[in-house]
């Protein structure tokens, strides 16, 4: 297993309608890494995020969808994704925002 730092464990944020109704129960949805562990994704998520303490880290694993292009197959990338729950008392994540 590769040594994964924090910093490379949150890819980027999912902004979905789903993703967006379910925020205001402090939910908040990322792509990450495909070999990252729940307890990397918590730790990732307190230390980039200032005063947000986790409280339940739910991850997915999404395969990668076949393609076809004439006679040809191939194969899209896996991903993973997570929905991160956040405590009562703790922060919301500044870059959902403006959203």
């Amino acid at each position: 297993m590769a040594d994964i730092k924090y910093y490379d464990v949150i890819l980027k944020p999912v902004v979905t309608e789903k993703s967006m109704n379910v925020m205001a129960e402090k939910k908040y949805t990322f792509m990450i890494h495909p070999d990252a562990t729940k307890s990397q994704v918590k730790e990732a998520v307190e230390k980039m995020f200032e005063g947000t303490k986790v409280k339940k880290v739910n991850t997915m694993n999404i395969p990668g969808k076949t393609k076809r292009r004439g006679m040809t197959f191939g194969k899209t990338a896996k991903s993973k994704k997570a929905i991160v729950t956040l405590t009562e008392d703790s922060k919301d994540i500044e870059i959902f925002e403006g959203l």
